[in-house]
């Protein structure tokens, strides 16, 4: 069973995802809160295994208690809840220790896919903030940078910009998991990024896709 909270100051939005989790047999919803302030009294009581976090909240930025709560309590993975689909926010939220990155009004599916992938240690990013991503990237400027990749890696790329999945390269190119998983994160390492949404805008800018 998965614990979830959610924490987030529009009532209509909690009783929506309350609504979807409700129909779920392996997903519970431990609580709810609408400010800060009411999520660390709620953690005081039980710690859930995944949190749906609002960005914006009435009395703490989002962001900055996305890294609060990574200190405080290091086992909750958090996705970020949010109508924000710029880079920007994607970037710091996910570099602030969140792990998933959805927008609000998201179907049932897709919620608990997440919800799911997340609590087993895998990111998640809702496929409509990817596709806002490459649109934000195709109307920015390529840069002349210098990126060494070897001819696996350029492989790899070339497939994950296609949106194939880890088990998908792995077939597709005879590899393991553990090899495609170990060739993300030198891409990710080396073009200086954490998820995948930034690994295809970064490769789209230094030209490599």
């Amino acid at each position: 069973m998965i614990n979830v909270g959610i924490v987030d100051d529009h009532a209509l939005i909690i009783s929506g995802l309350a609504h979807m989790l409700s129909e779920q047999k392996d997903c519970q919803l431990i609580f709810t809160a609408g400010t800060a302030q009411e999520l660390m009294e709620a953690l005081t009581q039980q710690v859930p295994h995944v949190l749906l976090l609002d960005i914006e909240l009435p009395d703490v930025n989002g962001l900055d208690l996305c890294t609060l709560l990574q200190k405080q309590f290091p086992s909750i993975r958090i996705i970020a809840l949010t109508n924000h689909d710029e880079v920007v926010y994607i970037k710091k939220m996910m570099r602030n220790g969140a792990q998933g990155y959805l927008l609000k009004g998201t179907d049932k599916n897709t919620l608990i896919t997440a919800i799911k992938m997340v609590s087993q240690g895998q990111q998640f990013i809702d496929k409509q903030v990817e596709i806002a991503v490459v649109n934000q990237t195709i109307s920015g400027k390529r840069t002349t940078v210098a990126v060494k990749l070897t001819s696996r890696e350029q492989e790899i790329l070339a497939l994950i910009a296609n949106e194939y999945s880890n088990q998908e390269i792995a077939d597709k190119l005879f590899l393991s998991i553990r090899t495609v998983e170990s060739h993300r994160h030198s891409l990710n390492q080396k073009l200086n990024v954490k998820t995948m949404a930034g690994l295809i805008k970064e490769a789209y800018l230094r030209g490599l896709i």
